[in-house]
């Protein structure tokens, strides 16, 4: 016993050593504006939950399906749950462990010399103390990996409740533009049969038929364009709510327009963007990861220990019941000395890895800046777009008319006539699709902001601020 106690005291003296600082690496402070460049400010609205504020039911009945039934969401929380499981398996580590062993078997005997049934039964055991760390660090870089895989979840709702409201709001424009086209070829037949019957009368030429055939051709063809836009729309939705394009669930009833958005949450300001943009904290999350990494790498460069033991039970023959007990417990030191310099490499490795992470978390705030200033810009473009093509068709509406009126008295040609009316379909075009485009940007800017959606507890899942710290 004596010897064992020496050489568990030398371990236990080599032990002493320190183990190393792990990094910790946060979230860098870097200069941010304290508003953002653009004026614009979407109007306070009722609820934080941004897409309600286009006072739309089917919109509203669409996005909260998708978050409930996306199979994405559905993955990423599934994500979380694999994380969690590493976590726990990572934690046991530090927990003693026991296994349990048993042979049996006949030592036969030469001439008449019989034979003995033999067993043997019992208990390995191990624990190690973490004397350097790893464990620890290990626990870290998991514990960041499954709060990161939170956030996840986070940012899939964040980009699902985006790209429903975007496929719907192409869905309405899609079918507000059949709308148009079929008032723009009614337009253009009532003009059509007018050139047809002065030309009739020989007072219009048959060149003039032609060109009124053809610019009605022309808005024709668009049709198939339009559907197309429409069922690629549609086509997106069901895949966003997890369902087949057939379901007719998903065509909307309401027999709206285009969703006009009356007022939301606030924008908030770039600082903000650090505790609302999931993808932001999921970057963070992946900067303590790198350092945890780093506490890793480093722990390979000072001993370990680890303290295993055995205890058994040795039975001869079946009337031999405890025979013997044999136990023994050691202790295993491993010293690095010599390994050609691979452990400092990994470290070298390790803390260029951080960086990398370092620069990635800057990378993605720049990106994440720049987006909500695009929105922002986009949204009182298309705002002042949308005011001057509303001047726009009451001018060209206004032309047409006296233009219509002056050819039936001969006083105009066709050319004029025409001009004015492919002026006037352009007009209710772009405004229809400057709608669209509004609408679309304000979907982008509350995207590009974080604005929350409502997460809800979620099967027993925690969120990356539940996560368990031990």
């Amino acid at each position: 016993m004596k010897p064992f106690l020496l050489s568990f005291a030398m371990a236990a003296g080599l032990s002493a050593c320190a183990a190393p600082d792990r990094p910790v690496l946060s979230a860098p402070a870097m200069s941010l504006p304290d508003d953002f460049a653009a004026a614009y400010r979407p109007p306070a609205g009722e609820g934080k939950l941004w897409w309600k504020g286009f006072n739309d039911p089917e919109l509203n009945r669409l996005v909260e399906r998708a978050l409930a039934q996306n199979l994405g969401i559905a993955g990423s929380r599934e994500r979380l749950r694999s994380a969690l499981a590493l976590l726990d398996a990572e934690r046991s580590d530090r927990r003693p462990q026991v296994d349990g062993f048993g042979e049996a078997g006949i030592d036969a005997g030469l001439g008449d010399g019989g034979s003995d049934l033999r067993a043997t039964a019992g208990l390995l055991g191990s624990f190690n103390p973490d004397i350097n760390g790893r464990l620890s660090a290990e626990i870290e870089r998991q514990l960041s990996l499954t709060r990161g895989a939170a956030y996840q979840i986070a940012d899939a709702r964040r980009l699902v409740a985006a790209s429903v409201a975007l496929a719907y709001i192409e869905l309405k424009r899609s079918e507000e533009r059949l709308d148009l086209l079929a008032q723009s070829s009614d337009l253009q037949e009532r003009t059509l049969n007018i050139v047809t019957l002065r030309y009739e009368a020989g007072l219009s030429a048959n060149l003039d038929v032609r060109r009124a055939a053809a610019d009605l051709a022309r808005t024709q063809a668009q049709r198939g364009l339009i559907e197309l836009s429409r069922a690629d729309a549609l086509n997106s939705l069901s895949v966003l709510v997890g369902q087949p394009a057939s379901d007719p669930s998903l065509l909307p009833d309401d027999g709206g327009g285009i969703p006009q958005f009356a007022g939301g949450p606030p924008r908030g300001v770039p600082a903000d963007l650090a505790r609302r943009r999931p993808d932001l904290l999921v970057a963070e999350t992946e900067l303590a990861a790198a350092a945890a990494a780093i506490g890793i790498e480093r722990a390979d460069l000072y001993p370990s220990l680890v303290i295993p033991g055995q205890i058994g039970l040795d039975a001869l023959g079946p009337l031999d019941i405890l025979s013997s007990v044999l136990g023994t417990l050691t202790a295993a030191l491993d010293i690095p000395i010599f390994d050609g310099g691979r452990r400092r490499a990994e470290v070298r490795s390790a803390e260029a890895l951080a960086e990398a992470s370092l620069y990635d978390y800057r990378q993605t705030l720049l990106q994440i800046l720049a987006e909500v200033e695009t929105s922002l810009v986009a949204i009182q473009s298309y705002k002042d777009r949308l005011d001057a093509l509303a001047d726009a068709i009451d001018q060209s509406e206004v032309a047409y008319n006296q233009s219509n009126a002056l050819y039936r008295e001969g006083l105009t040609s066709l050319f004029e006539v025409l001009d004015v009316q492919r002026q006037l379909i352009s007009s209710r075009q772009d405004y229809v699709d400057a709608q669209a485009q509004l609408a679309s940007a304000i979907v982008r800017m509350y995207s590009a902001v974080g604005a929350p959606t409502d997460v809800p507890r979620d099967e027993g899942l925690p969120n990356a601020a539940e996560v368990p710290m031990q």
